[in-house]
């Protein structure tokens, strides 16, 4: 095994980093203040980027770092659900046993959110991923869902998440007051070229290694191939220790990155 051989404590470009452990990008670092205003005024963000760029691994560290005393999150995936399923889910999540009728879960959702942040003060932060598979028909419920006292209050945060399709669906008329009460956007970048060698730098030094093993023609490769996108950032660099671990090669260069991405795309 790869850690062994480098003397890594385990592998630290596994997606099982602890979130006090989330490198610091100026992607999460960007998204994050954006978060924190949010945060403070309440109301609907939307988090767009492409597959791998980042959006679930910046959520979990965002609601990880929340104070439960003041925070309730909910997350809910929106994969293939139907309207009704997705307001039996969020209820739910909120705690709620759903009811049988739509509007009557429609009105016990917005009563639980109401009970949460008035009742008990705790701000519910609802976190809804793969918000480029909802149909028109719940982005058009979920502006209607999220309207308390005629649309003059926020006792929510309410974060939208997914691939860049949804701004294509935020563009059609249908979805236009949806998107004109988004108070924050953030399309995710991935990490930049100067911040890969930084990147992996960290998370090896995290895990117990603490000498340069790949060149700077590696990084460049590595960069050119992934796109700066973390999750292939992360699948390229373990093959690229797992190729080099079988070559017994301690020093991983540009050849070594072009045949571990060359068995990544098999």
């Amino acid at each position: 095994m790869f850690t062994q051989f480098f003397g890594l404590k385990f592998n630290p470009f596994s997606k099982e980093i602890a979130a006090d452990q989330v490198f610091l990008s100026q992607d999460l670092v960007e998204l994050n203040s954006r978060l924190k205003y949010l945060q403070n005024t309440r109301g609907i963000g939307l988090i767009a980027g492409e597959p791998g760029s980042g959006k679930s691994t910046a959520l979990r560290k965002y609601v990880t770092d929340l104070n439960p005393s003041l925070y309730k999150a909910c997350y809910f995936s929106l994969a293939t659900v139907t309207v009704l399923e997705f307001y039996q889910g969020l209820a739910l999540e909120l705690g709620e046993e759903p009811k049988h009728k739509k509007i009557a879960i429609f009105h016990q959702i917005q009563d639980a959110i109401n009970s949460l942040y008035h009742d008990r003060r705790v701000t519910p932060v609802i976190v809804l991923d793969e918000i480029h598979l909802a149909s028109n028909k719940l982005l058009e419920d979920l502006r209607l869902l999220f309207n308390f006292k005629m649309d003059s209050h926020n006792p929510f945060i309410l974060i939208l998440s997914g691939q860049p399709l949804i701004r294509n669906k935020l563009t059609l008329n249908i979805n236009n007051p949806l998107r004109q009460r988004l108070a924050v956007k953030y399309i995710m970048q991935g990490l930049g070229s100067a911040e890969l060698k930084q990147y992996c730098s960290t998370r090896l030094k995290m895990a117990g290694l603490h000498e340069e093993i790949f060149t700077e023609a590696a990084l460049e490769a590595i960069n050119s191939a992934t796109n700066g996108l973390p999750r292939m950032v992360n699948n390229l660099i373990t093959n690229c220790l797992l190729f080099a671990c079988e070559k017994k090669q301690r020093q991983i260069d540009d050849e070594v990155v072009y045949q571990a991405q060359s068995e990544l795309n098999l």
